[in-house]
């Protein structure tokens, strides 16, 4: 009998990377019966047996999916991002902004002109201005790292 998840470094490695199957009760396919080589929550490995099935043994779209405990948009999505990337396609993706999508540079370019106005003037402080004037929430924190990064940006050009 396998060890509860919690216990299971396997499970745990898996869902730190983002690639633990959240179904994978329903991948029927054959190859990932228990003991095998192959393990059911391992999506990255689903997903790239899903793909293999479809290219190489002629399997249908709908058939592999399902086999795979997935849908078939997120056969097509898999497709897409193997073909692009390989198998680190298989990987998901970072969640979230991808970018500052507050932080613009107009914004940060008034933050250093009242920077420039005020040298004392914290982060803390500038969030606050922001949310005042602007009504953009940010925490100080983003504020600082923003900063450090357009100096950075600078310093590399």
């Amino acid at each position: 009998m396998s060890p509860p998840p919690h216990d299971d470094p396997k499970h745990q490695a898996l869902a730190r990377r983002g690639v633990l199957h959240p179904h994978p009760e329903l991948v029927s396919d054959g190859l990932f019966e228990e003991g095998s080589f192959f393990d059911r929550r391992d999506l990255m490995q689903v997903k790239y047996e899903m793909l293999r099935s479809v290219r190489v043994d002629g399997r249908s779209v709908r058939e592999a999916a399902s086999a795979a405990g997935l849908s078939r948009p997120t056969f097509y999505s898999s497709k897409a991002a193997f073909e692009r990337e390989g198998l680190l396609g298989l990987l998901p993706e970072k969640k979230g902004p991808k970018r500052a999508h507050k932080l613009t540079d107009e914004i940060l370019e008034l933050v250093e002109a009242w920077r420039r106005a005020e040298p004392d003037l914290d982060a803390s402080s500038i969030a606050a201005r922001l949310q005042e004037r602007l009504f953009l929430t940010v925490h100080a924190r983003s504020v600082d790292r923003a900063l450090a990064r357009r100096r950075r940006k600078r310093g590399a050009s």
